[in-house]
């Protein structure tokens, strides 16, 4: 089989650890019954020995094998898209698409919502797991209910999500430099005023209904945020010129993609070519795509 998953970009500015939309830019991993186990990488991660020793897509694949006595080798060749440690959900979407191919490998399909709720075993936070699983732009949050047991989390996910139409593009902003999550979160401040906690609940709403209305026009506003984005821009600051030069020049919204170091822009799709090549032109050593939005979530290709 192989298994497809789409890149994320979670937060979407206000909207921290519970928005979050997919991309068409994919990590397809492939696994066939072999002989002899074999771990090949193509793409993103080729050429670092640690994702061929310790590789998290494998060792949940074949522990979960192994867990109900199923005795078998396999061949496993990723070819990776999502750039790493750029917060575009690289980690979600081996966690999403590892335990999509043991639903599929034992039952013969996939339950969306059972391997969401099993992700959020590894992932604690559904913004990025959600759009990698459903699709789409999602909004999710996680409650604790007594007496129920998803896959060993005690949480269950309660998640709505909507399709993007294709007249919107996405162009991703990708620098050289990673900017590692739990470093990110240790950058942020342990309590929050009334003041901005009321700010962002309010954004984050009108984000919301602007993409169940397709209000596009309010979104330079609604994607605006003061609890978590600043700070962390703070780590690598040419990200507020690149947020400035996207918002100048067409950009619907323009946000820091998860915990960065990319970021993300909405625009219309007739406005994506010239939008991509003015910050190309400015950050030459940056990575600068333009692609489609995902309303698929993870897929069995074959």
């Amino acid at each position: 089989m192989v298994v497809s998953v789409p890149a994320t970009s979670a937060n979407l500015g206000p909207g921290f650890d519970c928005l979050g939309l997919s991309l068409n830019l994919r990590n397809r991993f492939s696994v066939v019954p072999s002989v002899f186990t074999s771990i090949k990488i193509q793409g993103e991660g080729e050429g670092f020995s640690k994702f061929l020793v310790d590789n998290i897509f494998v060792n949940l694949f074949k522990n979960a094998l192994q867990k109900r006595g199923v005795q078998q080798n396999f061949e496993f060749l990723f070819h990776n898209a999502i750039p790493i440690s750029r917060g575009l959900g690289s980690s979600s979407a081996i966690i999403v698409g590892a335990l999509s191919a043991i639903h599929h490998y034992l039952n013969g399909h996939i339950n969306k919502e059972e391997v969401l709720h099993a992700s959020l075993f590894y992932e604690s936070h559904p913004d990025n797991i959600t759009p990698a699983v459903f699709g789409g732009f999602n909004i999710a949050t996680t409650e604790r209910l007594p007496g129920e047991d998803f896959q060993r989390s005690k949480k269950k996910v309660y998640h709505l999500r909507t399709s993007i139409p294709s007249y919107l593009k996405a162009v991703i902003v990708i620098p050289p430099h990673t900017i590692s999550t739990k470093l990110s979160r240790q950058a942020l401040p342990k309590r929050c005023s009334y003041a901005d906690a009321t700010y962002n609940l309010a954004h984050a709403s009108l984000m919301c209904m602007a993409f169940a209305q397709e209000k596009w026009e309010v979104l330079k506003v609604a994607s605006r945020d003061r609890l978590h984005q600043d700070k962390r821009m703070k780590l690598y600051p040419v990200l507020y010129g690149v947020q400035r030069m996207a918002l100048e020049c067409g950009a619907l919204m323009s946000t820091l993609s998860g915990s960065g170091s990319s970021f993300f822009n909405m625009c219309y799709a007739e406005d994506a070519r010239a939008l991509q090549a003015r910050l190309q032109g400015k950050y030459s050593n940056f990575r600068v795509l333009s692609l489609d939005f995902d309303n698929q979530g993870v897929q069995i290709e074959s």
